[in-house]
């Protein structure tokens, strides 16, 4: 972490298909370089349910949330200064950008990634004591599969037809990393957990673009309500029992109360109880779209 917030932060080209100025680059000190992105504050769209220039102290809390509850499902995050000013700046996990393009995306194809970032990289606490390092990633955490031919593992979310009258579902794995991924965005409250934003990088699923978190009102949006209304499982529970406590006892900078109004803490706050006392994952609402657009 140290060297995300006090590293040479160099800029090597953006990441063309977001919706704010996301930039890649790598953060570099003491002989060691660690591929990144850099979301500076000044490039964040306005938007009418959020205030203007929160986004990056909202990714940061979310990422510290994550630590705080032993989930680790979010790639080390910090705020500092960069060459547009201050912003997110988080080790970039999965593939460079530029794996699967022939220069096209003004992404420099010479950036060196190499295994240091896994010293960063933490393992979820299990409750069931089993290490996520000793499972596989599936090929697809998200697909379309024709109704007819959903299998176990997956979990169907949302139905559409095809013109020609089949019955299509989206469904996402059952898979453990996912649930977790699951309970965090239920406390974070979410409203824009699409299938992009799952990254998985080795044995592990990490949750990407954490803006879009943390208001007063129910915004919960995600591709992941394949397990609304089950019991959540054992990590997921005692992940909340560890944020309650780290609630009550918040550090002294740079906790939720540094990087959220008044309201919005309280609101947290009452969400980790309510998900402690229930132990279910939520319900879709009915009274708006419980899912990001695209979600794909």
């Amino acid at each position: 972490m140290r060297l995300l917030q006090n590293g040479e932060l160099d800029v090597v080209g953006r990441v063309q298909d977001a919706s704010n100025l996301t930039l890649f680059g790598s953060v570099s000190g003491d002989g060691v370089s660690l591929p990144c992105v850099y979301k500076p504050v000044r490039g964040e769209q306005p938007l009418w349910d959020f205030p203007d220039g929160t986004l990056a102290e909202r990714e940061v809390l979310a990422h510290d949330i994550a630590v705080a509850a032993g989930w680790f499902c979010v790639p080390p995050t910090v705020l500092r200064p960069g060459s547009l000013g201050v912003g997110m700046v988080q080790l970039w996990v999965g593939p460079s950008p530029d794996d699967d393009d022939d220069d096209d995306d003004e992404v420099d194809d010479e950036v060196e990634h190499g295994d240091d970032s896994d010293d960063l990289l933490r393992e979820p606490v299990d409750g069931s004591g089993e290490r996520s390092s000793d499972l596989s990633v599936p090929d697809e955490l998200v697909a379309i599969l024709p109704v007819a031919e959903i299998t176990e593992g997956w979990l169907p979310v949302f139905r559409a037809r095809e013109p020609g009258g089949g019955v299509l579902a989206v469904c996402h794995r059952d898979d453990p990393r996912l649930a977790l991924l699951a309970g965090f965005d239920a406390v974070v409250n979410n409203a824009d957990r699409k299938a992009p934003h799952l990254v998985a990088a080795g044995s592990r699923i990490y949750g990407i673009d954490h803006g879009l978190t943390f208001h007063t009102e129910d915004k919960l949006r995600t591709i992941l309500w394949g397990w609304a209304g089950r019991y959540m499982p054992d990590d997921v529970v005692s992940g909340l029992e560890r944020l309650s406590t780290w609630l009550r006892e918040p550090p002294a900078e740079g906790g939720p109360d540094d990087r959220l109004t008044r309201a919005e803490v309280a609101a947290l706050r009452r969400r980790v109880e309510a998900l402690r006392r229930d132990a279910r994952f939520p319900e879709p609402p009915t009274d708006r779209t419980p899912i990001p657009w695209p979600p794909l």
